[in-house]
């Protein structure tokens, strides 16, 4: 990795969710953040939200392989948790 780089972050379940930081950390608060926008406007326009990928499925795809997957966990204001997958490179 180049040191003057940040650290991206796709959502595989939401084609086109891409965000990054500069630092691990800052690249899953910010991942947080574009999945929270991005289920808003899913919901506000009427649209479904995508079922959550296996992990393994996830990491399957090429152009994950050099990345690291984590978990993102969506708190709504019902309380529940929305499971998707987050590959950081």
């Amino acid at each position: 990795m180049d040191a003057d780089s940040d650290f991206g972050a796709s959502l595989p379940d939401f084609p086109g969710v891409l965000t990054a930081g500069t630092s691990l950390e800052d690249a899953r608060a910010m991942a947080d953040e574009a999945l929270a926008l991005n289920i808003y406007g899913l919901v506000a326009d009427g649209e479904a939200i995508p079922e959550p990928s296996y992990l393994d499925a996830a990491m399957a795809d090429p152009e994950n392989n050099e990345g690291v997957a984590i978990l993102v966990a969506l708190k709504t204001e019902a309380k529940k948790s929305v499971r998707v997958n987050l590959t950081l490179p």
